[in-house]
């Protein structure tokens, strides 16, 4: 007479080794949602900015764009957490220029006038058609069990047709 199988064991309970912390904490960071950078810049695309005039660049800083955000994996027994913040952005600016920006930066508002932007922004020099991209680089830190780890991830955005003409005064 053979006896039937009962239901499987828990994770980490019979069956094989439990998770180690390091692997909860690849679980628990997985779990976040590291969304790509939403992109605003003055002017912004389809409008045209003067050479010499500063382009000011900011991104919408949420959790799941800028940080931080937050997920816990576990097991009985063993509880991981991650923690997930952007540590810079990196923009490029489509004339061979790069902007590393420490903060997701600054809205532009019409009262601002010219004034150059206070944590994130670029002067052209030349006129021309661009495409900027930015990318969100993401530190990830894990800790429990004992344990703590980081690893890191990068999320993309790239907006095109980023006008900068020249203006021309006339004098009669």
């Amino acid at each position: 007479m053979s006896e039937r199988p009962g239901p499987p064991p828990p994770p980490g309970a019979g069956g094989g080794a439990p998770p180690t912390p390091a692997q909860l904490g690849a679980q628990a960071s997985a779990q976040i949602p590291l969304d790509a950078p939403t992109l605003h810049l003055t002017p912004g695309p389809g409008k045209t900015g003067l050479v010499g005039l500063p382009t000011w660049l900011w991104v919408d800083a949420t959790p799941s764009t800028w940080g931080p955000a937050t997920a816990t994996a576990a097991v009985p027994g063993l509880s991981v957490t991650a923690t997930a913040v952007v540590d810079r952005i990196t923009w490029t600016m489509g004339d061979g220029a790069t902007v590393v920006c420490t903060t997701p930066g600054t809205l532009y508002t019409p009262a601002r006038g010219a004034q150059p932007s206070p944590d994130c922004g670029h002067t052209y020099t030349r006129p021309g058609v661009r495409t900027v991209t930015a990318t969100t680089h993401w530190t990830v830190t894990w800790a429990g069990g004992g344990q703590t780890g980081t690893l890191v991830a990068a999320r993309t955005t790239t907006v095109g047709d980023i006008r900068t003409g020249e203006m021309q005064a006339l004098i009669s």
